[in-house]
């Protein structure tokens, strides 16, 4: 059994972070769960480009607001407290806070804890990022 708290991750190497957002990651490859878990704030007013081609990400917001523009259709979804989406056909998106905007996310296969997004939006797979 696991038993982490938030507090716990705040300034180790499980809290990763980049100019819009930070994310505490609870659960990662190493973990051995065939998954990872993450508490992710995006700050207010940021906009940032995500594609997740290796990866399934699900997603559910706990505080803030957010709205996602899919890059193929311009399809945009608001994105409040009790709203779960999950990217599960690796789309290419813009992700804008509104304000600062809280999640908890669920990334397959698993992270191995230290990623950032390249150039591309994209999460490299862990055999990759090692």
């Amino acid at each position: 059994m696991k038993v982490t708290k938030l507090e716990d991750l705040l300034g180790t190497d499980r809290e990763v972070k980049d100019d819009n957002w930070a994310s505490r990651r609870f659960l990662l490859q190493g973990d051995k769960v065939g998954f990872s878990l993450h508490d992710t704030v995006l700050y207010a007013g940021t906009e940032t480009y995500i594609w997740y081609k290796n990866h399934i990400e699900a997603v559910y917001c706990i505080e803030g607001e957010a709205e996602i523009e899919t890059v193929d259709d311009g399809k945009k979804y608001q994105i409040k407290p009790g709203t779960m989406y999950c990217l599960d056909g690796h789309e290419k998106h813009y992700l804008r806070a509104i304000t600062d905007f809280r999640v908890v996310c669920v990334f397959n296969p698993a992270l191995v804890g230290d990623e950032i997004h390249d150039e591309d939006g994209v999460y490299k797979l862990p055999e990759e990022s090692k």
